[in-house]
């Protein structure tokens, strides 16, 4: 793979394609196993509301759900056969094959110069940020994306734990997006991240002179197959590039932005500052 382009159209988005066959299939189970809506969201932990959300498709459930579904409906698998589809389909479809490569990386190398990074980010900062895109989104695909995004955060806590490093714009840090009470979580957040041994945080100061990416934000993903590969956000969209030019010319542009930026040490001491003055 030389460069794989995404676009954010696709059949598995919320209210359309496979969401909608698995509500289907999930409503005649229930139909036929003489249950209400209301009695098998007792059962497994969501109101009669959401249940119909799933049902019509406009709501993606969790594997969990998926499961105990299964489980209670006597599906005999017929669920639980939707669970990879149902899982990459909680993510816009431009960045599906990005979090693929998210979850078996062994390395994650981060500049972000719009938003915090995804896999920094609290529930209450992601709802701020989904809740602010533009062309709207309706209240289930945004509490759908919430969810989703912080299920990325597990690479944390995974095993072998993989090289985690992140730049960041300090105007990141100063836009009060979501108010304060949010943006103060969000540092907090950072700060706690920024404890993690697999983990380093940097900050690009405003005052700096030079910078090596004025031409935007980008990932660098390594995978356990040895892989490099470069990620690239676009308008409505994203590139997965894997040539070796490519990411060799963006991981000369990573290790020079990490020499501009502030020391790992310097960056938590300056985000702890701004938290005080917060």
């Amino acid at each position: 793979m030389s460069e794989e382009v995404q676009e954010s159209e696709g059949e598995s988005e919320p209210g359309s394609g496979m969401p909608v066959a698995f509500g289907r299939l999930l409503k005649r189970f229930r139909t036929q196993a003489g249950m209400e809506r209301a009695q098998l969201g007792s059962l497994t932990g969501y109101s009669a509301a959401t249940i119909a959300s799933f049902e019509q498709g406009r709501r993606i459930p969790s594997p969990k759900f998926i499961v105990r579904a299964d489980e209670l409906l006597n599906a005999r698998g017929a669920l639980t056969d939707f669970l990879e589809d149902m899982e990459k389909a909680q993510y816009p479809t431009f960045f599906r094959d990005a979090a693929k490569l998210e979850r078996e990386a062994v390395g994650w190398h981060v500049y972000d110069a719009l938003v915090i990074n995804g896999l920094l980010q609290t529930e209450d900062y992601a709802r701020a940020v989904f809740t602010m895109r533009r062309p709207m989104l309706d209240e289930g695909t945004i509490e759908q994306r919430v969810a989703a995004r912080l299920a990325r955060q597990e690479i944390f806590g995974r095993k072998p734990a993989p090289s985690i490093s992140f730049v960041m714009e300090e105007s990141l840090l100063r836009k009060r997006l979501g108010g304060q009470r949010v943006m103060r979580g969000q540092l907090e957040q950072i700060l706690l991240a920024g404890q993690r041994r697999n983990v380093e945080i940097q900050v690009m100061p405003n005052d700096r002179e030079e910078h090596a990416a004025l031409s935007g934000t980008f990932t660098l993903i390594n995978t356990a197959k040895g892989r490099r590969i470069a990620y690239v956000d676009a308008h409505k969209g994203s590139r997965l590039y894997s040539d070796g030019q490519t990411v060799t010319e963006m991981e000369e542009r990573y290790g020079i932005l990490r020499a501009q930026a502030l020391t790992p040490r310097e960056s938590l001491a300056f985000v702890e500052k701004l938290l005080g003055e917060t």
